[in-house]
This record gives structure tokens, sequence and C-alpha cells, in this order.
């Protein structure tokens, strides 16, 4: 089986085993969280040394409050509760744990995101709703 992918996206894990699993998925969809919350690409080579891997350089701050605000995509500035944005960070985090076994299952991930949905829908003219729907529902040209 030949597999097309785009850089950044693909686990660790596949690199040395070559095989795809849920957990894979998972890692996948942290990386899509990261790009939403800081409006970088997986991998970008203009980015200075050092920071050029999204998940490289987004995962040791993902643990600081302060940190993962100043992360924030210019273009949310001011548009989501602290909160929100921890809390998204959070799941972000743990979705791009180097170590698969680490990783949620998607349905908890997806448990996770729930109350913030039901927050978005009870809130809807709030800061953090807009930055909950652009996180959530909002694709982004990368």
């Amino acid at each position: 089986m030949c597999l097309l992918s785009t850089t950044g996206y693909l686990a660790p894990e596949y690199a040395s085993t070559g095989k795809l699993t849920t957990k894979s998925d998972v890692y996948s969809y942290g990386v899509v969280l990261l790009q939403l919350l800081t409006g970088r690409k997986p991998v970008d080579t203009k980015q200075p040394s050092g920071e050029h891997v999204l998940v490289s350089w987004a995962l040791p701050r993902l643990t600081n409050r302060d940190k993962v605000v100043e992360m924030v995509d210019p273009a949310m500035q001011d548009q989501y509760s602290k909160k929100d944005l921890i809390q998204v960070a959070a799941i972000a985090a743990v979705c791009v744990q180097l170590e698969a076994d680490y990783r949620p299952l998607m349905t908890d991930v997806v448990q996770s995101l729930i109350p913030l949905v039901k927050n978005l829908s009870s809130v809807s003219s709030s800061c953090s709703s807009r930055f909950m729907n652009q996180m959530l529902c909002s694709p982004r040209p990368m």
C-alpha cells in the first residue's frame, strides 16, 4: 500500500513502524488543533530555527498558560476567553504526545470538546463563542 501524506501530520511512530492506527489519527487531529490555535503550518521553514516543526515548537509551551496565550494566532487576539483557550490547548497537547499510548481515544477528545461546543451555542455573541466557532467550525487556509 502506498501512503500519501502531508508532512507534519503523520504521527512519529509511523516512521518506525510504517503502520497507522486510530492513535495516529488523534495525533493528526492534534496538529490541526495546533494550527487553529497558532495560525501556523505543521512544517514551516520560514519560521526561525528551532520553530520549523509546529508540534516540536508548541508541545513544551502547551503546559504553561502564559506561553499558550503567547502562541495564539494574532488574527484571534482578544477574541477568546483564556479558559477556552487553555482547554483547547490541553486537548491539543494530549493529542500530539510522542508516545501513541499516551494519546487519548478520539471519542475522549470529542467528549472533551462537547462542553466547549455547548458553551458556544449558549453564548453565541461572546468573544469566546467567536473563538470556539473558529476553532471548531471554520475552515482555514494554510
